[in-house]
């Protein structure tokens, strides 16, 4: 597949929306160039900054300091296959920090395959490869001496999709300006490059190899620690910020004694996780990759030495040719390559039986969407589906997970009891959302000092004829004050912006202070057990007590 290398002047021209002031956000004041001049500025000695490793030079759009795909770690191929990441080698050069790092190495075959979905989420993709340890930095000044609060943004894609600029809602150059904050994203290593286990076939040497892609993370992490001064931000507060796969990668970051004191707040979007990979499994996946390959444990540094292209069709046929075997009940190998509790670099599920120590004093700020997936957004026959059509498709497959099997006609109406107003197709995607997972996590993170913050995005785009509705990935762009950037999640306009406007201000105030309350939102409680409160984002936002707590009472327990 081609790269899908936008023109440079097409990213230049989307961009920066007006900002719509509530008084509780403070915008980073106006750069006199921005008013008296061009709105780019670019050349040898415009935003230069000092790392560790070397000067960097980006560019000025708009007053927003942009830095793209610098250098956190070292090439990640040959060799350093499977290792912890290495610092990159120091650089006598400016480097030029102009355009976006590598994608993490990924199945790319066909991603643009879907039209419909190519055209919802805007999919940006670049040059594919193992140099893919780079960050990206917006902010508003440099070394100025003040201490902005800075949010990390992790993507989400499970464990093996995504990268940090995958949707034109991850852009940090709006929400840098809204709240004068310096906003980061990354890309890391994936899929079995970043957690193919081989500890149990290579031995001390490659102890790190099912949590590499994590220790990517724990590195820029580090980046952030040593740098991100010099870019006029506070590294005593970063907030860590993941959506779906990266909402998982969070709760694993907050149970990772290396990435304790690097973040202070933590922000899980659609990917509520209590559990990580077993051991056991992780390990046979691994065995399973080298003997796909044809070589033994002796022979490790031949499957170092593969082009990823053909490793990765390896440790594909060997994943699935597992989970085939190990049949539904196949549990961790259904899911791939994901990180594993290893007892040194993860040394618990983060969550489960109960929250990892390293977590106690992290607040933290728990979200989901209301319809997760929206089956009919791309097939407008599924909107006459009846209750018992919805039933049978929901033994089968629920969201992203199994299905509730000969529960699902007694899930089915649980939920049309709780929504009454709720069509089947969405009463489908309602029982098959992740809200179960949520208020799991919530209870188990509330048992320690630190204060959870849960929501519910149920705002509805206006867009496919109305049948997008709240779905995967929507709500993003409005944390990130994007919604007229990502118009086709939103549509655009004032509507979406006036719920972005409040939604952005209590982000920005849960980053400076750990609480959302002041960022323009109704009063927001904090979460306990009892009462579940829950803050509903939508064009009136509420407070609610556990507003589907009947209705999840019929779902199958989590495992």
């Amino acid at each position: 597949m081609k790269a899908n290398r936008r023109k440079f002047i097409q990213a230049l021209g989307t961009g920066s929306a007006a900002i719509a002031g509530a008084s509780t956000v403070t915008a980073a004041p106006a750069q006199p160039h921005a008013q008296n001049g061009p709105v780019l500025l670019v050349g040898d000695n415009i935003a230069v900054a000092n790392t560790q490793h070397g000067k960097v030079r980006g560019y000025i759009l708009r007053g927003i300091h942009h830095f793209l795909g610098m250098p956190y770690g070292a090439d990640t191929s040959g060799a350093n296959r499977f290792m912890p990441p290495r610092k990159p080698a120091p650089w006598t050069d400016v480097y030029p920090a102009l355009w976006w790092g590598n994608t993490a190495p990924q199945n790319m075959e066909n991603r643009y395959a879907n039209k419909f979905a190519s055209f919802r989420d805007h999919w940006n993709y670049d040059d594919v490869s193992e140099d893919c340890l780079r960050i990206n930095v917006f902010t508003p000044a440099l070394n100025d001496g003040k201490k902005r609060p800075v949010m990390f943004w992790i993507h989400g894609g499970g464990f093996t999709n995504g990268n940090a600029i995958e949707h034109d809602g991850y852009n940090g150059e709006n929400f840098a300006r809204l709240g004068n904050v310096v906003f980061c994203s990354i890309n890391h290593r994936l899929g079995p490059l970043g957690f193919c286990n081989l500890a149990a076939v290579g031995g001390d040497k490659f102890a790190a190899s099912g949590n590499v892609g994590m220790l990517d993370i724990v590195a820029a992490l580090e980046w952030v620690r040593d740098n991100i001064a010099n870019f006029g931000g506070d590294p005593a507060n970063v907030t860590i910020m993941g959506q779906s796969g990266g909402g998982a990668k969070v709760c694993i970051l907050t149970a990772m004694p290396s990435a304790k004191g690097l973040f202070h707040k933590a922000v899980v979007l659609s990917g509520a996780s209590r559990k990580s990979g077993e051991k056991a499994l992780s390990e046979k996946l691994g065995a399973a990759v080298l003997k796909e390959a044809g070589l033994t444990p002796a022979e490790l540094d031949k499957l170092q030495a593969m082009p990823w292209k053909d490793f990765y069709a390896v440790a594909t046929r060997a994943q699935q040719n597992l989970a085939r075997e190990a049949g539904p009940a196949g549990g961790g190998l259904t899911r791939g390559f994901s990180p594993v509790v290893d007892g040194a670099i993860l040394p618990s599920h983060p969550y489960d039986p109960g929250p990892a120590p390293t977590a106690a004093d992290v607040p933290m700020l728990i979200s989901s969407v209301e319809n997760e997936q929206s089956p009919s957004w791309a097939d407008a026959s599924l909107e006459a589906l009846t209750l018992d059509q919805v039933a049978e498709r929901l033994k089968q497959r629920a969201g992203f997970g199994a299905g509730f099997g000969e529960r699902a006609r007694d899930v089915v109406a649980s939920y049309a009891k709780a929504f009454p107003n709720a069509k089947p197709v969405e009463i489908w995607s309602l029982a098959s959302s992740n809200r179960q997972s949520v208020v799991a996590l919530a209870d188990v993170k509330s048992q320690q000092p630190a204060p959870v913050y849960v929501n519910w995005f149920t705002w509805q785009p206006p867009l496919f004829d109305n049948r997008m509705r709240a779905f995967h990935c929507v709500d993003i762009c409005f944390w990130f004050y994007n919604t007229d950037l990502m118009l086709t999640h939103t549509g655009g306009g004032p509507r979406p912006k006036a719920l972005s406007t409040r939604m952005a201000g209590a982000l920005l105030q849960f980053m400076k202070t750990g609480n959302p309350n002041g960022g323009g939102l109704p009063p927001w409680p904090k979460y306990t057990p009892a009462k579940g409160e829950t803050m509903i984002l939508d064009d009136k936002c509420e407070v609610k007590s556990d507003p589907d707590r009947e209705a999840r009472k019929a779902l199958p327990a989590l495992t």
